[in-house]
């Protein structure tokens, strides 16, 4: 293969793959109304590949949405050593968004609560959320958008139902427990792998978290499993998450969920 046709070849791939994604996108954010006319979005950007692919589709669909929305980025700077500034800065400029950098020393906080080979990502993630929802509130914004995808919420549910107990996993639209912020993820319907691939090809810079690395070793126990399931059944996790869409209380038995001690009265006497 010559390399012009290699090329063309590969452009070819790269459109369809992002043609995908905002279309996945897309039909996320309608079927859960996740963006209405007049909003303002948050979009949390911590520099990884998600966020940074949420990012960049969210511009794309805001410049031809039939409704009016503002997207603002903004990214926690939570002290971690070494973590490098001005990479982040410098990518809003060059795409002319309008972003704020907050400055908050989480890192040395969790570091002195969390004694060490404990995991950090539980209180990290409540010092984060409470640092971005106090934001929000400040300035206004209607909506926080997260870059969870389908595997995400496939392996949080998983989780919870291992270690948890619980049948619960990460909704696309939520609101939170202050009943004060509409939460959403607009990458719901997208597979990891391509928003891997997307992040690749558009050289996205990526800016890593030293701070929980690969410690939540339950999360990646979860993430083999469902990686070894998809190669002996390809489309597994897409059939998981369409189930999480398709709930029937009444075959479960959740007592707060359904009034199973109500069937007798619904019963129809035999003549």
């Amino acid at each position: 293969m010559s390399h012009a046709i290699k090329l063309k070849t590969e452009r070819y791939e790269f459109n369809k793959l992002k043609k995908r994604l905002r279309r996945q996108v897309g039909q996320a954010i309608a079927d859960y109304r996740m963006i209405e006319d007049g909003d303002r979005v948050m979009v949390c950007v911590s520099g990884g590949k998600d966020s940074l692919t949420l990012l960049d589709l969210l511009l794309q669909l805001q410049a031809i949405a039939p409704v009016r929305f503002e997207v603002v980025a903004v990214n926690l700077d939570q002290g971690q050593p070494g973590f490098p500034k001005e990479v982040l800065p410098r990518y809003f400029d060059q795409l002319k968004v309008p972003y704020h950098i907050l400055e908050r020393d989480t890192y040395r906080v969790v570091k002195e609560l969390i004694p060490e080979g404990k995991t950090t990502c539980g209180l990290c993630s409540r010092l984060r959320r409470g640092i971005l929802y106090g934001f929000a509130e400040a300035h206004g914004f209607t909506k926080i958008a997260l870059g969870h995808h389908l595997d995400d919420i496939v392996e949080t549910f998983f989780l919870n139902l291992f270690y948890g107990g619980r049948l619960k996993a990460m909704p696309p639209k939520l609101l939170s427990d202050d009943q004060k912020h509409i939460l959403i993820r607009p990458l719901a319907y997208c597979r990891e792998a391509d928003i891997a691939e997307y992040a690749r090809q558009r050289a996205f810079p990526i800016v890593p978290c030293t701070l929980c690395g690969s410690q939540n070793l339950k999360r990646q126990a979860v993430k083999l499993m469902l990686r070894e399931w998809e190669k002996r059944h390809p489309g597994r996790t897409q059939t998981i998450f369409r189930a999480l869409q398709n709930v029937s209380p009444s075959q479960l038995a959740d007592l707060k969920l359904f009034d199973f001690a109500g069937l007798e009265a619904q019963r129809v006497t035999p003549c």
